[in-house]
């Protein structure tokens, strides 16, 4: 009789293990390639002004107010490397601020949308810096 309820016991800590090691790599599931978000065919280059930044891993995003032909305020939202790749490049989380105008160049998502991966990023000052792979890569 005790049989069951130690095999049981056994079972549900078995299942638990199992599923403590497969959570931490949902994210990795989760991660895209360039290609299959990204159109290499659509450059972009948008001028507007920074919203939000978001550090984050596995990619900062950052969010920028542009006035289109008709004067008319359009969200975009850009994809970048992940923080530590910035960090190698020279990046903090204070390069990029709310407030900075900034002019980006990168490539547009498949869906149309506003939203798009970022290769490089110019400030008002004229300042370049590098944040994101070239298109064609396959760069995450």
């Amino acid at each position: 009789m005790l049989r069951r309820p130690l095999m049981r016991t056994h079972f549900l800590a078995t299942v638990a293990a199992g599923l403590g090691l497969l959570v931490p790599a949902i994210p990795a599931w989760a991660h895209h390639s360039f290609g299959a978000e990204y159109d290499d065919s659509k450059p972009v280059t948008i001028t507007g002004v920074v919203t939000k930044v978001d550090w984050e891993n596995p990619h900062i995003h950052y969010y920028v107010d542009v006035k289109d032909d008709s004067g008319n305020l359009v969200h975009w939202k850009f994809e970048g490397f992940p923080p530590n790749m910035l960090r190698r490049q020279g990046w903090t989380r204070d390069t990029m601020k709310p407030g900075d105008t900034i002019t980006v160049f990168g490539w547009r998502a498949r869906d149309g949308s506003n939203f798009a991966h970022s290769r490089e990023v110019t400030w008002a000052d004229g300042k370049k810096m590098t944040s994101g792979p070239p298109a064609n890569t396959g760069g995450n």
